[in-house]
């Protein structure tokens, strides 16, 4: 069987997805955004596409074809992926719930008109005119929390509307009331338009800005609120077939919905989970699976408390190197340390970063002590970092 996965040349999870084809035994082809004028710069064979323009790759793509299914990483390579979708009659969601998916200020015209819990908000084009406070700004297509940031007053709107702006070169910002409450995000996958929920992650840190960096994400028991508003959230954006990574604060009035976006969750975390009860054992395989047309309804999360800390960056900079990983490894429960940032690397935090310095996993009989051994860990390693130059123009 043959398999068109469609992901950025530089995403943590293409490699994990080509493994997991070659254990499937599945016939791989690649869709991405690297070099189109250079012929196949990364020796894969793959299509070269621009997610700028991503109508232009569609006919490169249909004429590798025919494909038995089609998946995507990413929220800019899922739109490609759904584009390609409809092009080659394969199962995905509609390109116009993938678009409404990965631009905030749609989803929330969707979120408010089918009744789901929605802050007041408005697209704003200058850091002029009378505000509630505190808000949020937040750039309309990036992820990741990259760009978003909280104002409590008009100083700090005026210096955030600025920031965002050179982050994200987009005519408009998304600004909206904040959302008090704790945080959680839900991993899924949709088939015929029904929801299946495959973990359910609590973010046990505060995430009350000024930004609004992810670190520890660790499985918790399903509150059928929660499902039943994502899936609620998934109806009102069109969507059909696929994975889903969704966000969302509850409060004392109720699961208000942050986004739902149009692929699995992204980076290394994937690896934190592990489901039984079904033939396959990665996230990967399970959507791989999936898009060829496998029944995976009876996967299940493995028992446990599965966890992962996103490494935070402290500080712009040059990555040097990092020591006390081996003292990490030994904190029980710890499973794995990865450290993906590369010696010379510029680092960036949040918001203008969009990386991390790695990730640490671990998985215990209790939330607790999953997330204590990623803090015991996380204090056992040392980052060094030196200056970057200045850039001249």
């Amino acid at each position: 069987m043959r398999v068109l996965l469609i992901a950025a040349t530089t995403g943590y999870q293409t490699r994990a997805f080509s493994d997991v084809t070659r254990q499937m035994g599945l016939d791989l082809v690649l869709a991405t955004d690297r070099c189109h004028v250079l012929d196949d710069p990364w020796g894969d064979n793959a299509v070269g596409l621009r997610f700028d323009a991503p109508e232009e790759g569609i006919e490169a793509i249909v004429a590798r074809g025919p494909f038995d299914g089609i998946a995507a990483v990413g929220d800019r390579p899922a739109y490609v992926a759904a584009l390609a979708a409809k092009r080659l009659g394969l199962a995905f969601s509609p390109p116009s719930a993938v678009l409404a998916a990965k631009n905030k200020f749609l989803a929330r015209q969707k979120f408010r008109a089918a009744g789901l819990l929605t802050p007041r908000y408005e697209l704003v084009q200058q850091p002029t005119g009378p505000r509630r406070y505190p808000c949020v700004l937040k750039p309309l297509g990036l992820s990741g929390s990259r760009g978003v940031i909280r104002a409590n007053n008009p100083a700090e709107f005026a210096a955030g509307f600025g920031r965002i702006k050179d982050i994200a070169r987009e005519p408009s910002v998304l600004v909206e009331d904040f959302i008090p409450g704790h945080e959680y995000a839900l991993e899924g996958i949709v088939t015929n338009g029904r929801l299946q929920v495959l973990a359910l992650f609590d973010k046990p840190d505060p995430l009350d800005g000024p930004f609004f960096e992810e670190t520890i994400y660790v499985t918790v028991p399903m509150q059928d609120a929660i499902r039943e508003t994502t899936q609620r959230a998934v109806t009102a954006l069109g969507m059909t077939h696929g994975p889903i990574h969704a966000e969302m604060r509850v409060n004392d009035e109720g699961v208000w919905m942050l986004e739902v976006a149009a692929r699995p969750i992204g980076g290394l975390c994937s690896r934190v989970l592990r489901f039984s009860g079904w033939q396959g054992k990665s996230l990967e395989e399970l959507i791989l699976r999936h898009a060829v047309g496998e029944d995976v309804s009876a996967a299940r999360l493995e028992e446990g408390s599965h966890a992962v800390m996103m490494i935070p960056i402290p500080r712009a900079g040059s990555y040097v190197g990092v020591s006390g990983v081996d003292d990490a490894r030994s904190v029980d429960s710890i499973v794995d340390i990865v450290v993906t940032a590369k010696e010379g690397q510029a680092m960036m935090p949040l918001p203008e970063g969009a990386s991390y310095l790695g990730f640490i996993f671990s998985r215990a009989d209790s939330v607790e002590r999953a997330v204590e051994s990623l803090r015991d860990a996380h204090a056992c390693l040392r980052f060094e970092f030196a200056n970057m130059l200045p850039v001249v123009s």
